[in-house]
């Protein structure tokens, strides 16, 4: 069912490459598909926005007007909601919100000793779109996650699309876009509504950044339409790494690695442990554990393509494998765990202690969800409030300044051949 692999093992680098690898599967059948839908909705706006709603959602309408949740109407969704729900997500709001306004980040300047001053602007963006899944789908926390960082760095205007195949409303997303102060509401989705988000329509005002989950339609429109836009990433499947002492539960390890292979088949949960008898204690949980889950196919298929349970040599080693890995969730299911968080080098988010379970940070701990995969926390961050600002360089030069950076600048523009930059900086000097 699932892979049992040796660090000692010859093959074991090549073994591990071929586990963690992972590349998107382009389908040009689906790459002209988008295409045409963008540049369809890029020419003819609102019309063909509900032209494709129409055909792909079955939910027919005569303007965009008749597509927008009012205010009221989200209100609504969330007094539809049980108590414990509305609790549920007042709670996760209230933490998202507590630990993303630690990230808010201020402008700031100096004076040289020459008086010019310098300095750097922080902007929030005027416009943000967000991207929800909808029809059966329900994700209220990717609602959460992706708009009250905006509204933390002061987004002006934060326009949420979600789909309502056949009319489907769902009010768990509906009520937390209510929590999360989202201005408006458009039930539309796909790559139509991408591409209204992108470059705008009569009824849809243009973003600036388009933020949040989607099928792989709506992943491919927002690789096509970046750069006319900014977008957040292009997420691969969903990936949990465990490093594991042998002290923690094997019930708890082995429902850890659960929780990432219910997303999809291509999702990725591989346990580090140097103790050889818990590996096999984790590997009865699982046998025990999987057939009570509603998602077994899911979890089965994912577990035996893509997820393994690894003995190392020891704790260090295992360290070593997961930078290497550099993991989107990291589990470090060990007796001290600051002991090692120096040593961690790349992880999009570090759960810490047995008692850290990946699913808090899905939900409500506070961190956001929205993380970096297949190997790209080498180099990428979790979305953040810094996601919604923008920094300015500010450069005020004085007189006295102006005479001796001139006559440097002057000296590194003649260098380049530039003389017009040259004698732009002279000139303020009193040379020409």
């Amino acid at each position: 069912m699932i892979s049992i692999l040796s660090s000692i093992n010859e093959d074991f680098d090549a073994q591990l490459s071929l586990l963690t690898s992972w590349k998107a599967s382009s389908n040009e059948e689906i790459n002209n598909s988008v295409r045409r839908i963008i540049e369809k909705v890029k020419n003819n706006g609102d019309s063909a926005v509900l032209s494709f709603t129409s055909e792909f959602d079955l939910l027919n309408a005569k303007s965009i007007s008749e597509l927008v949740i009012s205010k009221e109407s989200l209100q609504k969704s969330y007094d539809n909601l049980d108590q414990k729900q509305k609790d549920a997500l007042c709670i996760a709001a209230e933490r998202i919100k507590s630990y993303h306004q630690k990230q808010k980040q201020e402008s700031w300047n100096y004076t040289d000793d020459g008086g010019t001053l310098l300095g750097q602007k922080i902007s929030p963006l005027d416009r943000v779109g967000l991207y929800v899944p909808g029809g059966k789908a329900s994700y209220p926390s990717s609602v959460l996650m992706n708009s009250i960082p905006a509204k933390v760095a002061g987004v002006n205007e934060l326009i949420m699309v979600v789909p309502t195949p056949k009319g489907v409303v769902n009010d768990l997303v509906l009520a937390a876009a209510h929590i999360a102060d989202v201005d408006m509401v458009i039930t539309i989705g796909g790559a139509q509504a991408i591409a209204a988000l992108a470059y705008g329509t009569e009824t849809i005002p243009k973003v600036d950044k388009i933020v949040g989950p989607g099928n792989i339609y709506v992943a491919t429109a927002k690789k096509q339409v970046f750069g006319q836009v900014g977008i957040d990433m292009i997420a691969g499947p969903s990936e949990i790494l465990i490093i594991c002492d042998g002290s923690t539960d094997p019930d708890w390890i082995a429902m850890d690695l659960f929780s990432q292979a219910e997303h999809d088949e291509e999702a990725q949960s591989i346990l580090l442990c140097p103790d050889k008898d818990f590996i096999k204690s984790v590997e009865n949980s699982i046998q025990k554990l999987l057939p009570t889950m509603e998602r077994e196919n899911i979890i089965r298929t994912a577990l035996k393509k893509r997820g393994a349970l690894i003995l190392t040599k020891d704790i260090g080693e295992a360290i070593k494998i997961s930078n290497n890995i550099a993991p989107e969730h990291l589990e470090l299911s060990v007796e001290n765990p600051e002991s090692i968080l120096d040593d961690i080098k790349h992880a999009g988010a570090i759960f810490m202690g047995k008692y850290s379970s990946e699913a808090l940070g899905d939900y409500c701990a506070g961190p956001n969800h929205v993380l970096p995969t297949s190997g790209t926390a080498r180099f990428s961050s979790p979305l953040g409030v810094y996601d919604f600002q923008k920094r300015s360089s500010i450069i005020m030069a004085s007189k006295e300044g102006a005479i001796k950076l001139g006559k440097t600048a002057a000296t590194l523009a003649y260098g380049e051949g530039l003389q017009a930059h040259a004698k732009s900086a002279l000139y303020r000097t009193g040379k020409k």
